[in-house]
């Protein structure tokens, strides 16, 4: 359905379920997903999605789920997953996300925090979590694994197989009591419980109502529609508000095709493949796509080189006027047009880009050198702004009106004002309904109705947000200046050598970085100039690598302020992982764990 989107302002005043059936009724034998097994894309259609959401619901409310019940999911991006997510919630349970990545530790932590009932596990490793603190959750009424390779020895009563719970669910004699269910849920009620990535503590569980995801799924789509002809990828966490939104709950509002990676190291074959509609990534993979494209040129041979420096020149040219709101004169139109399919549409072709109509980067802000690159070549590429606790979605840009710099303007419905000290504050009704079981930082992060994002940002005269930084990152210098971080940071990730930064400087004489490199790219320039090494340490602390990201960093350094400038960095000796504690799930470095981490090497910088 197209909505005006100077007038429109999506209601939300349903519940997912509702949302669901409306949808299978409209769609039925359409294609609903896909998802890949043994090389062959296997279609689902509208009508199996809910049949077996039925049975899981049917199956889990007979083994005494009641409403209001939390249970948790653990599994990487599949058909399963979503069928799990919806079978909970026509049942009247809240879905609890996990990262497959967490340590049994974390996965504990969520689990008994959340107060589930019920945990579905992908496969023998995610059950090996649950095993090591089967004890501590007394809650929990049974472990439901839906890929039994490799447990076919293995045989607990607490443990029972996702196809026989949906054969018992299919074996009931009536759906009467899930529809009854499913009738009793009011928009208020809470839809699911999403665990923040935990960047400055302990994950807190935000508590989405159903009015804050129906409401959302119909609101992003006011400023760049979406069509059930659509096809997105899914492959970022299914437990995050970005993922959820395209692969969940926009999915059952607007009836488009969802297709599952295979693995989640076969993202890029199988975005070939697909060739999605709409694309959606954190800026850490367009970074990669990024950095990938400007490797391969290096690598043709000097004709193709040239060639596709003419069209990048003119491709720029247009991105620029484009990004400022410029018109576009015909005559570079046209010669964009001529590079397009001479150069851009190869290219795009190779990378799975070319039916790509519009594509948002989230999560966390990009490198404005990233978004310029691929408005250059003809991806539609915006970065949107919002949170977990605003189900997701702040800001985007209108289509066709992107602006260099900033996040795009509110979603309708969405209101934003800038408090005295900067901090960007929000009101709407996607607006969450506070943290589970966590009064304190309730009562902090909503303050007379206004949601406190924790971002510093400004809104210009045509109301596009810019955001600035996280409000507790800004550095202030011993000589009194503030600095955003983050700004400086992007600038030097904009590098294909450098594949993270963090900047430190406050209360300091200077600012200083540690340098992450990208391991792919440094490794090819150490190749192809004959440089030594046998471990990731020794590559780091080759003094040509050092003088490869000093180059780097000097031409970082010339289009900043003097107080700006990276006066010393540190390449770290080691990847930063997930698992030690120094990312999180979706990769965002954990900045305050890092300045612990390596005080040592922090300090030297300034002896």
């Amino acid at each position: 359905m197209a909505i005006d989107a100077k007038n429109a302002k999506p209601s939300g005043a349903s519940t997912t379920p509702d949302v669901f059936n409306r949808t299978v009724r409209e769609k039925g034998d359409r294609v609903a997903m896909r998802h890949k097994k043994l090389g062959l894309w296997h279609d689902i259609s509208w009508n199996q999605y809910q049949e077996t959401a039925r049975h899981i619901g049917c199956a889990l409310i007979d083994m005494g789920l009641q409403k209001g019940d939390h249970v948790a999911i653990i599994g990487d991006n599949c058909p399963e997953w979503v069928m799990i997510d919806m079978g909970v919630q026509c049942a009247g349970g809240v879905a609890v996300g996990v990262y497959t990545t967490n340590a049994w530790q974390e996965v504990e932590y969520v689990v008994a925090h959340s107060e589930s009932v019920f945990l579905f596990a992908e496969n023998e490793e995610q059950l090996d979590k649950w095993l090591n603190f089967r004890d501590n959750v007394p809650n929990l009424k049974k472990v439901i694994v839906w890929d039994v390779k490799g447990l076919r020895e293995f045989s607990d009563p607490m443990v029972i197989s996702y196809a026989g719970l949906v054969d018992h669910g299919r074996t009931l004699a009536s759906q009467e009591v899930l529809e009854a269910r499913s009738r009793s849920l009011s928009p208020d009620d809470l839809c699911v419980l999403i665990y923040t990535s935990g960047t400055t503590g302990p994950p807190k569980g935000a508590m989405l109502t159903h009015r804050n995801v129906t409401w959302m799924a119909e609101a992003i789509e006011i400023h760049n529609p979406m069509h059930d002809q659509d096809e997105v990828l899914s492959f970022l966490p299914l437990c995050h508000i970005f993922e959820r939104l395209f692969s969940v709950f926009a999915h059952l509002r607007h009836g488009y095709v969802v297709n599952f990676v295979e693995k989640p190291d076969t993202v890029t074959d199988n975005m070939v493949e697909v060739s999605p509609t709409v694309g959606y990534a954190v800026p850490r993979i367009w970074e990669k796509y990024y950095s990938g494209i400007r490797i391969r040129m290096t690598d043709a041979t000097r004709l193709k080189r040239l060639v596709f420096a003419m069209a990048l020149k003119a491709g720029r040219q247009r991105a620029t006027l484009k990004m400022n709101s410029q018109p576009v004169p015909v005559w570079l139109e046209i010669l964009f047009r001529m590079a397009h399919f001479a150069v851009f549409r190869k290219l795009k072709e190779r990378v799975g880009f070319e039916r790509i109509r519009v594509a948002y980067s989230g999560a966390a802000p990009i490198s404005p050198k990233v978004l310029h690159f691929f408005t250059s070549i003809g991806v539609n590429l915006v970065e949107g702004y919002g949170q977990t606790e605003g189900t997701g979605v702040t800001c985007t840009s209108p289509v066709g009106r992107a602006k260099f710099g900033t996040v795009g303007t509110p979603v309708p419905g969405t209101e934003v004002k800038i408090a005295a000290d900067g901090e960007i504050l929000v009101r709407s009704p996607g607006v969450f309904a506070g943290y589970f079981k966590n009064e304190d930082a309730t009562r902090q992060t909503i303050v007379d109705g206004w949601l406190c994002s924790g971002d510093v940002g400004v809104m210009d005269a045509d109301g596009f947000l810019k955001i600035t930084d996280r409000k507790k990152d800004i550095i202030i210098t011993a000589g009194g200046k503030n600095i955003s971080p983050q700004y400086i940071e992007n600038m030097l990730k904009a590098s294909i050598y450098i594949n993270d930064a963090v900047v430190i400087g406050d209360r300091r004489k200077f600012l200083s970085a540690l340098i992450m490199i990208d391991e792919d790219n440094v490794v090819k320039f150490a190749q192809e100039n004959k440089i030594q090494f046998s471990t990731y340490r020794d590559l780091t602390q080759s003094q040509r690598v050092t003088a490869l990201i000093q180059s780097e960093v000097d031409e970082v350094n010339q289009a900043l302020a003097r107080v700006e400038n990276i006066r010393k960095f540190t390449i770290l000796p080691k990847k930063l992982y997930e698992e030690d504690g120094e990312v999180t799930p979706t990769m965002k470095v954990k900045r305050s764990y890092v300045n612990r981490a390596f005080a040592e090497i922090i300090e030297a910088m300034y002896q």
